[in-house]
């Protein structure tokens, strides 16, 4: 695969994977009642919990964006 394709597949990619953590945390904001009230009549969450949850996974996925995306991307940027 020709570095251009890679280079062009991970900015791509970095720019879908970060418009869905934006939707995400505008959906946790201005849905957030209507999202626990979904999963607390699937689990047994208290709203600390699910909060907890939603934030550690929004952080875990923002670390893996930066770690598998934005930084290959500005990698290969650099090097050609």
């Amino acid at each position: 695969m020709p570095i251009e394709t890679l280079r062009e597949f991970l900015g791509w990619s970095a720019v879908i994977n970060l418009g869905l953590l934006i939707w995400w945390l505008l959906f946790l904001i201005f849905a957030h009642d209507w999202a626990y009230r979904l999963h607390s009549k699937w689990f047994v969450l208290s709203i600390e919990k699910f909060d907890g949850i939603h934030y550690a996974a929004i952080a875990f996925f923002k670390l893996s964006v930066l770690l598998f995306n934005i930084v290959p991307y500005l990698a290969l940027r650099i090097v050609t």
